[in-house]
C-alpha cells in the first residue's frame, strides 16, 4: 500500500483492483490474447524416450534426462486454457505447454489458392517497398507445398538464394532438407519462405522497415497455405512473425501461437548449427515436440 492511500477504505480499495483487472481482461479479450488450449495427447508409446532418434548427418547423442522433472500428464481436451503472456504484443502467447492440435482439412479450392499465390510472388517480384530492391538479383518467394501442414519460417535469403531464386538452397539449407528427411517428411511436403523476400546487402540483419514492408507478404502466403505448425528458424523469424524481440535462446523449444490459432515453435536457424553442431540436439528436440503436436510418429534411430 502507498503512503498516500494508507487511510483509505478496504473496500474502496477492493473496488478500484475490481475495475482495473475487469479492464484488464477486456483488453486482453480485444486483442485476441486469450490462452492456449490444452495440451495435446500423449505419444501412442509413452514408453519411448522422444530423444531416443539421432539421425546420422543432423543430431549427434541423445542428452541424459534423467535429472529432468517428468512432464505433467496430458489434459482433457475440455480442460481450461492457460493464461498467456502479452508483454510482447498480441500475437506472441508463451506457454510452457503446446496448443491442442485441431483437425487439419485440405483447403476447399487448391486452384484459387495456387492462383492466388502465383499473383502474390508477381507482387513480390515488382516489390520496390523498400531500399533492398535495389540490391537484390531477385527475389526468394517459397518453396514446397506445404500439404503436411508444417512451415518453416526463416530470416531472408543469402548468396545462394539470391543467386537461384529459391530459400534454403545453400549449405543451412542442406541442413534443413536433412532436418525435414529426419522428421520423416519429403522435401517438397513442407512449406519453407523467409521474412524478407530480398537479400540484405552482406547478410547483414534486416531493418525494422525491411521487415515491415515485407511481413505482409507471408501473413498473406501463411492465410493460404494454412499450416498446423509454424517452425521459426531464428531470432528474426520469431521476430517478424510473433513481434517480440526476446532473444532466441530463451525462445527456443516453447510454443507460441501465431495470430492466436497456429501452433509455433521457435529453434534455432541452421546457419547457427553449423558454427555450433552441439545446438542440434536441442533442435531434434524441438522437432520431435513439433511431431507430436502434429500426431506424427517420432523416426526410429538410423532413419
Amino acid at each position: 500500500m502507498t503512503e498516500s492511500g494508507a487511510n483509505e477504505d478496504p473496500a474502496s480499495e477492493l473496488g478500484v483492483l475490481a475495475r482495473a483487472l475487469l479492464a484488464h481482461a477486456e483488453w486482453l479479450a480485444a486483442s485476441g490474447a486469450v490462452g492456449l488450449p490444452a495440451a495435446p495427447v500423449a505419444a501412442a508409446d509413452p514408453a519411448a524416450d522422444p530423444r531416443a532418434s539421432s539421425p546420422r548427418g543432423f543430431v549427434g547423442p541423445a542428452r541424459d534426462t534423467a535429472s529432468r522433472p517428468p512432464l505433467p500428464a496430458s489434459r482433457s481436451a475440455n480442460a481450461t486454457a492457460r493464461p498467456v503472456s502479452t508483454a510482447a504484443g498480441p500475437s506472441q502467447a508463451a506457454a510452457a505447454e503446446p496448443p491442442a492440435p485441431a483437425p487439419r482439412e485440405p483447403p476447399k479450392d487448391l486452384e484459387a489458392r495456387e492462383r492466388r499465390l502465383a499473383v502474390l510472388a508477381g507482387e513480390v517480384e515488382a516489390c520496390k517497398k523498400c531500399g533492398l530492391h535495389a540490391t537484390r538479383t531477385q527475389t526468394v518467394f517459397a518453396r514446397g507445398t506445404g500439404s503436411s501442414g508444417l512451415c518453416f519460417v526463416g530470416e531472408g535469403p543469402g548468396a545462394d538464394e539470391d543467386a537461384q531464386g529459391f530459400p534454403f538452397v545453400g549449405k543451412a539449407g542442406q541442413l534443413l532438407d536433412r532436418m525435414i528427411a529426419a522428421m520423416g517428411f519429403g522435401r517438397d511436403e513442407v512449406y519453407v519462405a523467409n521474412i524478407l523476400k530480398c537479400r540484405p546487402p552482406n547478410n547483414r540483419k534486416p531493418e525494422l522497415d525491411e521487415m515491415a514492408a515485407c511481413v505482409p507478404y507471408l501473413a498473406e502466403q501463411l492465410e493460404l497455405i494454412e499450416p498446423q505448425v509454424i517452425v521459426a528458424l531464428g531470432a528474426t523469424a520469431v521476430q517478424g512473425l510473433l513481434g517480440t524481440t526476446e532473444g532466441i535462446t530463451r525462445l527456443r523449444g516453447r510454443w507460441r501461437l501465431y495470430k492466436g490459432r497456429i501452433a509455433v515453435m521457435p529453434t534455432f536457424h541452421p546457419a547457427f548449427l553449423l558454427r555450433n553442431p552441439a545446438a542440434k540436439r536441442d533442435v531434434w528436440e524441438d522437432l520431435q515436440a513439433v511431431l507430436r503436436q502434429m500426431g506424427r510418429p517420432v523416426p526410429a534411430r538410423g532413419a
